[in-house]
């Protein structure tokens, strides 16, 4: 039943994936991109990662795709235009991925040795309280440096924004 759902989840978030790069309205690229997100916390959750699925609801699927749409609809994006496509690029596109993914795919075969399979639920380390304790031990230093550039960010969009209304 695990890998029933795996392969109904991962296909539905490589195939909104895909969505988001081929619409062409913002709008309906973010609502894929809200599907992806939701897609990879089942994902997380048939791992054993409760913590982070939460998370991955909360803070991606939530506050930073309403972030996407509020600032789609400030900016009152439109439509894309299509433009032609040259000979070449109909020409050598498609055999030029393939030839591409068939490269990384034998790369990775060959770099990255087979190890022990995935037991879905297996893994227990993805409580809040594991994910706290490894965020404020092992990796205080790159959870500090994270807030900082999120403060420099922050106070960029306000010396932006204070430009743009004088």
């Amino acid at each position: 039943m695990d890998v029933i759902l795996f392969l109904v989840f991962a296909i539905i978030a490589v195939v909104s994936a895909i969505n988001v790069v081929i619409q062409t309205h913002p709008i309906s690229s973010a609502v894929s991109l809200i599907g992806v997100m939701g897609s990879l916390a089942v994902l997380y959750l048939l791992l054993g990662g409760e913590f982070i699925a939460a998370a991955q609801v909360i803070v991606y699927a939530g506050a930073v795709m309403v972030l996407f749409i509020f600032v789609i609809l400030l900016l009152n994006a439109g439509t894309e235009t299509r433009r032609g496509r040259s000979f070449m690029v109909q020409l050598l596109g498609a055999p030029l991925l393939i030839a591409l993914l068939g490269l990384l795919a034998f790369f990775v075969e060959r770099l990255f040795p087979r190890g022990a399979t995935v037991h879905f639920g297996g893994f227990t380390g993805g409580t809040a309280q594991a994910v706290g304790h490894a965020l404020f031990t092992t990796y205080v230093l790159p959870f500090e440096v994270t807030s900082l550039l999120i403060l420099i960010a922050i106070l960029g969009a306000i010396v932006l924004a204070r430009k743009e209304l004088e």
